[in-house]
């Protein structure tokens, strides 16, 4: 059994580990954090070994209008897809570790030509500090229930202070002689609002119910959010896309993609050239904050619970749920706390950053889609000169140059079937050779999200 707490703590401490470069400031700077835990369950013993393979965090899109044709930016920098691009980064060391005789403790051959599956025993888990972007954020506030972010242990230091009461008295303030102007929405969830007025002597006790916000747009020709008060703010169970930097995105909402993970696998079509069973997240862990098991389920579960018709090697594999008791240091509500007036207001971190269990350049800090702190003009002669010093090693350009590697290093004698292909150039042609997982695409996109925005070709021709 999967304990959620020490998941919690493996992915802190990798954090912690790593070097200050690309963190928040404390107290001003808040950001997420996702890692992919990879687990180990000996045959020959009862241990179970943890390790952490991947790790990301990161708060940011780019707008589409600044998405490169030559694959050489991150569109999407939050915590879960750089973890799950991670992952991805280490996946490709395993199998050319694998393919070239060195062995791997992820993989072993499997009965299909050029084919290869996980060891037995191993497994990879998810875990992400706050509840994804999109449907499962859409959650109901409550005072009048656990909240499921209850006050964290730092709060302590602050006893005395009714928070909760110095938020009723402003509603009380505000709706102060006021006879029809009653509700109040209030950041944490339904307060009584006690209404004062010559007809009510007693007064008249008002609950107002509200639901948490989410940044991320329903996808278009969908259902819109009614953008009513409380309750009626969002629709649910929709497909949406991230605010980016003051212009829309082309990026879906990270509850979207765990829901998609759930069905292709998270190795994406390359990889599962060679692989002869999608790779899924057996387990998805969310750090202590608002969340609700019930959105959980609707978000990543029950949108893709009725696909059918997958092809061999593909399924609806649904995670177990899990939250844990233990909070990110670095989360928007450790921050708040932590805040000092001389620090200025809080926001987000601008930095993405990327830490992999691989060999070379394990460490990737990034803002804006390139690597942290190069300037535009230096950038420019970059380009120019076609250098990858500004490159993310998670940029799909660099991810296709690895896998091209991966191949190279195959014997022709075991390749996969799918990769005999002269013609085969782009990294548009090798997403579309993955034949399997284009079919468990296609059933995905008819059958859940048909609505899902399909890829500009002209953004991945790239070679």
């Amino acid at each position: 059994m999967i304990n959620a707490d020490k998941i919690a703590q493996l992915c802190y401490e990798r954090f912690e580990q790593l070097p200050r470069r690309g963190k928040p400031e404390p107290g001003r700077e808040w950001t997420l954090l996702a890692a992919v835990v990879k687990i180990t369950r000996r045959a020959d013993s009862d241990t179970v070994e943890k390790e952490v393979v991947s790790l990301g965090t990161g708060t940011k899109c780019i707008g589409q209008t600044v998405m490169s044709p030559r694959g050489d930016v991150l569109n999407d920098s939050h915590a879960e897809v750089i973890a799950r691009r991670g992952c991805v980064r280490y996946l490709i060391q395993e199998l050319h570790s694998a393919v070239s005789g060195g062995g791997s403790s992820v993989f072993c051959l499997a009965d299909q030509r050029g084919k290869w599956r996980l060891q037995l025993g191993v497994s990879f888990l998810f875990f992400t500090s706050h509840t994804p972007c999109g449907d499962a954020s859409i959650i109901p506030m409550t005072d009048s229930q656990p909240q499921p972010c209850p006050p964290v242990t730092s709060v302590k230091e602050h006893e005395g202070t009714d928070v909760g009461g110095d938020r009723k008295r402003k509603a009380e303030e505000l709706s102060e002689g006021q006879n029809t102007k009653l509700a109040c929405l209030v950041e944490q969830g339904p307060i009584e609002i006690k209404a004062k007025g010559p007809s009510d002597r007693d007064g008249v006790h008002l609950q107002i119910q509200d639901i948490h916000r989410t940044g991320a747009k329903c996808v278009p020709g969908g259902p819109a959010d009614p953008l009513q008060s409380g309750a009626g703010y969002h629709s649910t169970g929709v497909l949406r896309v991230k605010p980016g930097r003051g212009e829309p995105t082309l990026s879906l909402s990270c509850s979207d993609k765990l829901a998609r993970w759930a069905v292709l696998g998270f190795q994406g079509a390359l990889l599962s050239h060679y692989l002869q069973e999608a790779l899924y997240f057996s387990t998805v862990v969310v750090g202590k904050c608002p969340y609700s098991k019930e959105a959980m389920q609707r978000a990543l579960v029950t949108r893709c619970s009725h696909v059918s018709h997958l092809p061999a090697g593909f399924s609806v594999s649904p995670p177990l749920l899990l939250q844990s008791r233990l909070e990110f240091p670095f989360s928007q509500a450790q921050t708040e706390l932590r805040h000092q007036a001389r620090q200025g207001c809080i926001s987000p971190c601008g930095a993405a950053i990327s830490w992999c269990n691989v060999t070379e350049q394990p460490l990737d800090v990034t803002a804006n889609g390139y690597k942290h702190g190069v300037i535009k003009k230096i950038k420019t002669s970059v380009i120019f000169l076609h250098v990858c010093v500004f490159r993310s090693p998670l940029c799909k350009l660099e991810l296709f140059h690895s896998f091209l590697s991966l191949v190279s290093a195959t014997s022709p004698s075991a390749l996969p079937d799918s990769l005999r292909k002269a013609e085969l150039q782009t990294y548009w042609d090798y997403k579309q050779a993955s034949q399997s997982y284009q079919q468990a695409w296609q059933q995905l996109h008819c059958q859940a999200f048909p609505l899902w925005p399909r890829s500009n070709r002209d953004l991945l021709l790239f070679s």
